[in-house]
């Protein structure tokens, strides 16, 4: 273990490991002052990172150039997950909007996706674009089960479901309906298979899952087929995660970021001193991971690039 700043470092479980992460590997605090940091999405046009604060009810930017954080957007319904679409438009999952949104280039704002056979969706989480277009995104209940980050309210549609937003004409289906609390998601670089977070330990510690799975994407590329296990999560929770250019995912988890190889083995760890809530490929080379700790942001250098959008 080693690292300047108190309570980080890079831990190698598996030779595979020192492939993809310098010796020189430093994590540095960007900008702290956050309750929940989430959703991290980075926009290569402006070299800046944009975040969710979800209980401040903000979001916030940083700027790669100057090292400057500031607010992008408050209030902000409580947002959640981010990220950028193939023409370079920010995604957001609301919690208080208990929407999908899309902010365009003239910064208005347009709902994707609020309600599904008529009723109002629990609170969307986390969100993916594929490569044709469609937009994919989990919907717990977290946003409903307080005012914490977002809305006490009951669950008009009673399960908690993945969706997926279809790219042409904005119809909405259920494509996954047997997690517990879907949480973070995201596409193997050839878009083969879709891993799913379940959080569902987070309010059944005994019996709930705390893993990750991997759901095969039909031919169609519509839907979804045969899941497994991929992997479970060894210190709290897995939340947010996305995968590199070689398949491997780096998902958060409570003591840091947890690298997976492709197979499902535990390579290694990045320690970060809060609980790690999500992390995205930024950078001129998409070779710089983004982590949103609890109340801060940080990033680290690896040898490795982001897989598809960030």
């Amino acid at each position: 273990m080693f690292g300047v700043l108190e309570g980080t470092g890079v831990s190698v479980l598996d030779p595979r490991f020192h492939r993809v992460i310098p010796g020189s590997a430093r994590v540095e605090r960007l900008w702290t002052g956050a309750r929940w940091s989430e959703g991290p999405a980075w926009f290569p046009a402006h070299n800046s990172l944009v975040w969710s604060d979800i209980p401040n009810d903000r979001m916030l930017r940083y700027d790669a150039f100057s090292g400057q954080t500031a607010v992008f957007r408050q209030p902000a319904r409580n947002s959640n997950g981010n990220t950028v679409d193939t023409q370079g438009r920010l995604v957001t999952c609301e919690h208080g909007g208990r929407q999908v949104t899309r902010t365009e280039h003239d910064g208005s704002i347009t709902v994707l996706a609020s309600h599904f056979g008529g009723k109002r969706l629990n609170s969307p989480n986390d969100v993916v674009v594929k490569s044709d277009g469609s937009i994919w995104f989990t919907d717990p209940d977290y946003g409903i089960l307080s005012d914490y980050e977002g809305d006490k309210s009951p669950s008009e549609i009673g399960t908690c479901n993945v969706y997926r937003i279809d790219g042409r004409t904005g119809e909405i289906a259920i494509v996954a309906d047997d997690f517990v609390k879907p949480n973070g998601l995201a596409f193997s670089p050839d878009e083969s298979i879709l891993y799913i977070a379940d959080t569902g330990a987070s309010h059944d510690p005994e019996n709930g899952p705390r893993h990750i799975r991997a759901v095969t994407v039909e031919a169609d590329g519509e839907t979804l087929g045969a899941s497994k296990v991929f992997a479970t999560c060894t210190a709290g929770l897995f939340d947010g995660f996305r995968l590199d250019i070689e398949g491997r995912i780096w998902t958060s988890a409570t003591d840091g970021v947890h690298i997976y190889h492709p197979d499902g083995t535990l390579i290694g760890k990045v320690a970060i001193p809060e609980i790690v809530a999500n992390v995205c490929w930024g950078g001129p080379k998409l070779n710089r991971l983004f982590i949103c700790g609890t109340t801060s942001l940080y990033a680290v250098m690896t040898h490795t690039n982001g897989a598809m959008r960030p």
